[in-house]
C-alpha cells in the first residue's frame, strides 16, 4: 500500500500552527511541563482523536483520516517506523478518548502502566495477566497490536498514562524475533517485579523500566 509522500499535518492540529514533520502527534498539545498547553487547555480536540481510532485494526497507510498525522519519512511505502507509528497514534487516540489529563506519559514504558492497573485493584489480577501474557506472546505486531486494543480501555478506566515515543520503538523493534524477546523482557520484568505498595501506587513506571534497548 502507498501513501502521499511526507502528507502535510493539518494546520488546525495545534494552538499556534501546524507542527514541525518530527513532533509526533502525542506531543503536539504538551506544554513544557508536561501538562496542556495553556492555549490548549482541554488537549486534542475530538474529531482528531476521532481519526486516530480511525486506523484501529487498518493497515498503516489505508486510512485517509490519518495521513495528517503522521510524521515518519516516507516516499509513499510503509515502512517499519511508519508502521509502529500508525499503532501507537491509533491506541492513542483510544487512549486520550474523553481524558481530561494527558495519557502520553514520558518514562512510564508499557510494563510499568500494566503494573499499576494489577495493583489498582479495579480488575481482576488472573484476568489481566492472561490478557498480558496473550498481549506479549504475540508474534506480529497486528497481533499485538489487537489484543493491547483490549488493554488500552482498562489503562484508560484508571487514568493510567504510557510513554508513547516508548511504545513506538517497541512496535518497531517488534518485527525483529531479537529485539522482541528483548522488548518482551522489559515489559515481564517492569509487570511482575514485586515493589512496595508505595513505590506501585506513587511512581510506578518511572525508575521500573528502563529504555528498550534494540
Amino acid at each position: 500500500m502507498s501513501i502521499p509522500p511526507q502528507a502535510a499535518p493539518n494546520s488546525a492540529t495545534t494552538p499556534d500552527s501546524a507542527p514541525a514533520r518530527g513532533i509526533r502527534y502525542w506531543h503536539r498539545y504538551l506544554g513544557p511541563k508536561g501538562n496542556w498547553h495553556d492555549r490548549a487547555p482541554t488537549g486534542p480536540p475530538g474529531e482528531e482523536l476521532a481519526d486516530l481510532r480511525a486506523g484501529l485494526g487498518q493497515d498503516a497507510g489505508t486510512v485517509p483520516a490519518m495521513w495528517p498525522y503522521y510524521t515518519s519519512p516516507t516516499d509513499g511505502d510503509v515502512t517499519r517506523e511508519l508502521e509502529a507509528e500508525h499503532g501507537a497514534l491509533a491506541l492513542y487516540g483510544l487512549h486520550q478518548q474523553s481524558q481530561q489529563r494527558p495519557m502520553h506519559k514520558p518514562q512510564v514504558g508499557l510494563g510499568s502502566a500494566l503494573r499499576s492497573l494489577r495493583v489498582a485493584d479495579r480488575f481482576s489480577p488472573e484476568a489481566l495477566d492472561r490478557r498480558v501474557a496473550a498481549a506479549v506472546n504475540a508474534t506480529s505486531v497486528g497481533a499485538l497490536l489487537y489484543r493491547l486494543r483490549g488493554l488500552v480501555p482498562q489503562l484508560r478506566a484508571e487514568g493510567i498514562g504510557l510513554d508513547y515515543d516508548r511504545l513506538m520503538g517497541d512496535l518497531e523493534r517488534w518485527t525483529h524475533p531479537e529485539r522482541r524477546q528483548r522488548v518482551r523482557r522489559t515489559w515481564g520484568l517492569a509487570y511482575h517485579v514485586w515493589k512496595p505498595a508505595s513505590q506501585d501506587t506513587e511512581g510506578a513506571g518511572t525508575d521500573g523500566e528502563g529504555p528498550t534497548r534494540s
